[in-house]
Order: C-alpha cells, then sequence, then structure tokens
C-alpha cells in the first residue's frame, strides 16, 4: 500500500488521467455556465450606459458562478474602461470570431434593459440556435417620436417576446400594449430598469468637481434640462442631417418645458440654503443646460447656480448623485440612479417621450412624476422641488421606499433568471 508522499507524487497524474476523458472530467468538474448579454447600446447618454452596469451588478450579486459575455452596440468613449475596472472577469466580445464562438458556447441570452427591443437582430440569430433566451427590462414599443408615432412596433417583435422564457417590462404601460398586441410569453411581468442596481463610482472625480465649485455634500440640488427631441445632429461622431420638423417642435417647447425648472431653481435659491448644479444626462444637454437653464436666471440666483459646461460618464455621475440632497428634471435615468443610491429624485416628462416615465408610478413614486403637458401637473412641479429642499429628511425617506420596492423587484426577477440560465 503506498505511503502518502508516494500518493501525493501520483495525484496530479491521476487528476491528468482524469481531465483527458471529458465526459468524466465535467462530471468532477462541471464547466462554468456562460451566458450572453446583449447590452451597451449607446454612450453619449450616462443612462444607456448605465444599463450595462446595472444588470451586470445583479447577475454578479445573484448568479456569482456564472460567466457574462457582453454584447455591446458601443463601449468606446473610456466606458469599456469604466466597465472593467468595475467587472474585471467580464468578457466582453468585439470581434466576429469572439461572437460566433460565444453563440455556440453560451446557453443563454439575456437581452438588458434598453428603449425597446434594441437586439432584435441578435436574439433572431440566437433563434437558430434552439438555445432560451429572456428579456429584462424593456419599453416597448418604445417609439421616440411625435405621439402619432408612439405606439408602431415592428410585428416581429411579439413573436420573439412570445418565445422568450420571459419578457420583463420596465413600465406597466409596455407590459399591458404587449398583452393587446398579443404577445404571449409564459413570464410577462413589471421589472425595473437594469439602471436601478448601478453601483460604479468614481468619487476622486466627482469630488475635485465638487470641491472646485463650492458644493457640498447635502447641500446642493442636481438638475437636468431636456428638449422634446434630444437634438443628436449636434453630435459631430452621430453623423446625422438636421431634421427639420423636430428641430421645430424642439424651438416651439424649449420655453415650455424649460421654465418651470428654471422657476423651481429660482425658488430653491432664494427660499432655502440648496445651492444647484445643472448637469447632463444625454452630451447634447450640456448646450441646452446652458441656453435654458442657466443663462436665463436672475444674478442672484446665478451665483448659487453651477452649469456643468462638460459631458461625463456613469461613474462620476453616480459618485456625485449621491452626495446631492437630490435631483430634479426632464429625464428618467439620472432620478434612476438616484433611487438606486436612496437620493430622491423628481421625473418630469412630455408627451413625445416612451413610456418608461410610468415606471415611477410603478415603483411608488407617482407623486414626483409630472407630465408637462398637463398644466395642473406644471403647476405642481415648484412646490414639490420645495418640499425636497426644505425637508430633505421626509424626501429620502420617500426615496427609500421606492428603492426597497425596486430591491425586492430585483430578488424575484432574478430568481427567475437564475433557474433559467441553470445556475
Amino acid at each position: 500500500m503506498p505511503n502518502r508522499r508516494e500518493f501525493l507524487k501520483q495525484t496530479p497524474s491521476l487528476i491528468g488521467l482524469l481531465l483527458s476523458m471529458p465526459s468524466l472530467a465535467n462530471a468532477i468538474f462541471p464547466a462554468k455556465k456562460s451566458i450572453i448579454l446583449r447590452s451597451s447600446w449607446q454612450t453619449e447618454n450616462i443612462g444607456d450606459i448605465a444599463h450595462t452596469p446595472g444588470v451586470l451588478t445583479l447577475l454578479e450579486k445573484y448568479l456569482p458562478d456564472v460567466e457574462v459575455r457582453l454584447w455591446p452596440s458601443n463601449v468606446g468613449n473610456g466606458v469599456e474602461e469604466m466597465l472593467m475596472k468595475r467587472f474585471p472577469k467580464l468578457i466582453i466580445l468585439k470581434s466576429a470570431e469572439e461572437k460566433k464562438a460565444a453563440i455556440s458556447e453560451c446557453g443563454f441570452l439575456l437581452h438588458g434593459s434598453g428603449p425597446s427591443l434594441v437586439g432584435r437582430k441578435e436574439i433572431e440569430l440566437w433563434q437558430q440556435t434552439g438555445k432560451p433566451y429572456g428579456i429584462y427590462g424593456i419599453t416597448w414599443p418604445g417609439v421616440y417620436g411625435f405621439p402619432e408615432d408612439r405606439w408602431k412596433f415592428n410585428p416581429a417583435d411579439v413573436e420573439l417576446l412570445t418565445k422568450a422564457r420571459f419578457a420583463y417590462f420596465r413600465d406597466s404601460v409596455s407590459m399591458e400594449f404587449a398583452k393587446s398586441k398579443g404577445v404571449a410569453c409564459p413570464i410577462m411581468e413589471f421589472c425595473p430598469d437594469g439602471a436601478f442596481a448601478v453601483d460604479i463610482r468614481n468619487d476622486k472625480a466627482a469630488d475635485t468637481f465638487l470641491k472646485e465649485h463650492g458644493l457640498e455634500t447635502g447641500k446642493f440640488l442636481c438638475v437636468i434640462p431636456q428638449l422634446r427631441f434630444s437634438p443628436w445632429w449636434e453630435l459631430p461622431q452621430k453623423k446625422l442631417s438636421v431634421n427639420p420638423e423636430k428641430h421645430a417642435r424642439n424651438e416651439a417647447m424649449k420655453e415650455q418645458d424649460n421654465k418651470p425648472i428654471r422657476e423651481a431653481i429660482i425658488a430653491v435659491v432664494r427660499q432655502t440654503s440648496m445651492k444647484i448644479l445643472i448637469v447632463p444626462e444625454n452630451e447634447t444637454q450640456v448646450r441646452i443646460g446652458k441656453e435654458m437653464l442657466y443663462d436665463p436666471l436672475p444674478d442672484d440666483v446665478k451665483a448659487k447656480v453651477v452649469w456643468r459646461d462638460h459631458y461625463w460618464l456613469t461613474d462620476e455621475a453616480v459618485s456625485t448623485y449621491i452626495r446631492s440632497a437630490g435631483l430634479f428634471g426632464i429625464e428618467m435615468h439620472s432620478p434612476i440612479m438616484c433611487i438606486a443610491l436612496g437620493i430622491p429624485a423628481i421625473v418630469c416628462r412630455f408627451e413625445e417621450q416612451t413610456s418608461k416615465g410610468a415606471m415611477w408610478r410603478d415603483i411608488g413614486l407617482g407623486d414626483w412624476l409630472f407630465d408637462l403637458d398637463t398644466p395642473k401637473d406644471v403647476a405642481g412641479i415648484v412646490p414639490a422641488v420645495l418640499a425636497m429642499a426644505k425637508d430633505p429628511k421626509a424626501a429620502k425617506a420617500k426615496a427609500l421606499k421606492g428603492k426597497q420596492f425596486v430591491n425586492q423587484r430585483q430578488k424575484e426577477t432574478m430568481a427567475v433568471v437564475k433557474k433559467n440560465v441553470g445556475a
């Protein structure tokens, strides 16, 4: 009978022999499950960027043993570096060969949160494998256009959504619309946008900026402007021509839409000790913030308002929001990131936008949702912002209640994802 020393010498050889027999090796050392995450739609919007790290955080928490391969549309402009810093094990698919290998080797495709079924082509390609897929937190149909265009949809989406293992919608309006159009997925429920889980940070950049501009933690509010249509044609990298119809609509409505936001800024500065930081959610809003919010302010108010004159990435935004006393404005994902941090956030919307604003009601924050096309709602914006500024403790408690609801839905929906991935 071999002694302990001889046994230890032979162990590597025995392991090598076992591993040379694939079926036996897989039984002893099961291969790590791999999935594709189809996400990362664009980099000119910190909200679109946030979808990906948000869902990655959830997968890390609830499916820690699953390898994730990200199939992005765009991770340029520093986004790839930001993601890899937070998720060093992440595999980002870049080449056609890498994507082909992932389709062959991965057992599940997860379509991440987004403004619509953005990854339709990839799902159609994936269907050819016969392997399962799921949709996690989208607006549908998600047409960002004129009111009469809002409910136009691709009929092919009905089949793609129906054949998914689960179809989670980030707002109840989308879910009900899908049902009305014949989508019959086995699991169709509300699921908060993946950006609610974002936790990437750049504290150094945030602290440096805030210090330079005299903004103290808990003593300022963040504000975001917007036009009816984001003027993407202003960004050279988009290579777009001006859309005359959308530009005309922007010009006609920009004062009406941004005036109540500006009035709220004035009220906060004159009635509280809070300062104001005007920030962009997408790159075009840097200019919009100056034109529509900062420049028209009275001098006494302007002295306590900071206009951020350049775009930023999601990590610095998150680190800034968590240092603020709250946020208000005409956007969706910065408020989402705030609630994820337990920071109060007021959302203002208008008809041309998609139904994603309904998620504020879905998570119990309907009192902080205002329709800029409804005069009664518009009249309530300044009082709501003032209440948030004057009673930070109550506003914080309300934000945390919304966060608690979101966290519970994340836990429940990720349990479904885990079951279907087989992790």
